[in-house]
């Protein structure tokens, strides 16, 4: 049986890292049932129970489960037919993964503003940046927050473009009452060790067009033929995940409600304690959505009399963990055209996510308060 989370549990003066898996579920039992009947590879039970459980849980048809999440963002844009000479428009603030998987296809990420409420993706910049080589837009779903996905789907439908969810960080957010991955024509998702559900390293996609799900389980296995054994049609990929994987990940989706509802505890408590600081952006819940808060993430700003940077310098010196938001892709070598985007820069630079690992007891996120409290000049 799994054990609860106790959020109240006695802990003392650890150190606090950013983000750390819970596996003290089935998670054990599951792996050594694959170890002692040697179905480790990609065969097994474990991986179509994974695909359907969370297909179920995103409110989709298919689930197709991937090596990680990068494969399943590259597996996504081709199966959608994206390829050499086509553009996809991508949010600059976002982990370099999202660009790198169209760079994959030949294809070439156009970077995009934010926006300031949500931090996610601007409907209006993406507009601007349509061209005729214009063929998808690709949301992400920063940090655990919705993008507007009415904006951008309305965006779509005008120019007759794909739209392709990047959800890696937000397994269980909720768009106006439906849960990502079914806002768009394919959804991805990562379950690298820090996510909210964890296979260790694993990815899926998800989709309600029997087609491109089918395409997808193709290419992933080296584009074999379904019919018949290595007889290789096109030119596929090893995407495979293992049962081993699947196996942690059916153990985690027996408790991912439970996972979300803790991270939002989590969220609320230090919006509590915090919310009254001056110079400190709490992260935003807008009203048609509902935030899993991957990563408990606050701005910086001016008013608090010490940089980002600082207080992260601080924080570290009291034993807590912390990270600063991504770098704009704009402005890494492989991207950098020269552009200026304000917004996604000032984030970036502002931007700081606070330890929020589901191991994180209410006693620790006092101690992360009263730590930012006291850097304050």
């Amino acid at each position: 049986m799994s054990q609860a989370i106790n959020p109240n549990a006695e802990n003392s003066e650890r150190f606090i890292p950013v983000a750390e898996p819970l596996l003290n579920g089935n998670e054990l039992a599951y792996v050594t049932d694959c170890v002692t009947s040697s179905w480790i590879s990609s065969l097994g039970k474990y991986i179509p129970r994974f695909e359907q459980e969370f297909a179920r849980f995103c409110g989709t048809k298919h689930g197709v489960a991937t090596s990680n999440g990068t494969t399943a963002l590259h597996l996504a844009l081709v199966v959608l037919g994206i390829g050499q000479g086509d553009q996809v428009i991508v949010p600059s603030l976002t982990f370099i993964a999202s660009a790198n998987a169209v760079y994959y296809t030949g294809a070439e990420p156009v970077l995009a503003e934010s926006e300031p409420r949500t931090w996610n993706l601007d409907p209006i910049d993406v507009a601007r940046k349509i061209t005729p080589r214009t063929k998808a837009i690709m949301p992400v779903h920063l940090y655990g927050h919705p993008v507007d996905m009415d904006a951008i789907n309305a965006i779509a439908r005008e120019h007759n473009l794909i739209v392709l969810e990047d959800a890696a960080e937000a397994h269980g957010a909720e768009y106006k009452g439906q849960r990502v991955g079914r806002l768009g024509r394919i959804a991805t998702f990562s379950f690298y060790g820090n996510k909210i559900i964890t296979t260790g390293e694993g990815g899926m996609l998800t989709t309600d067009n029997d087609e491109l799900a089918e395409k997808a389980r193709w290419l992933r296995d080296h584009g074999m033929s379904p019919t018949e054994r290595y007889w290789h049609p096109i030119i596929g990929y090893n995407y495979r995940i293992t049962n081993i994987q699947a196996a942690l990940g059916v153990a985690q989706m027996e408790r991912i409600d439970e996972f979300i509802a803790r991270k939002r505890e989590i969220a609320a408590l230090y919006s509590r304690l915090l919310g009254d600081v001056s110079g400190i952006t709490l992260p935003p819940e807008e009203s048609w959505a509902k935030s899993v808060y991957w990563m408990y993430s606050i701005l910086v700003g001016d008013e608090f009399g010490i940089s980002r940077d600082a207080l992260m310098a601080h924080l570290k010196s009291c034993g807590i963990d912390s990270r600063p938001f991504f770098h704009p892709i704009h402005t890494m070598p492989p991207y950098n055209k020269g552009e200026s985007l304000p917004v996604a820069e000032r984030l970036a630079r502002q931007g700081i996510n606070l330890p929020s690992a589901l191991t994180l007891t209410d006693k620790d996120i006092q101690r992360i308060a009263n730590a930012i409290r006291e850097a304050k000049r």
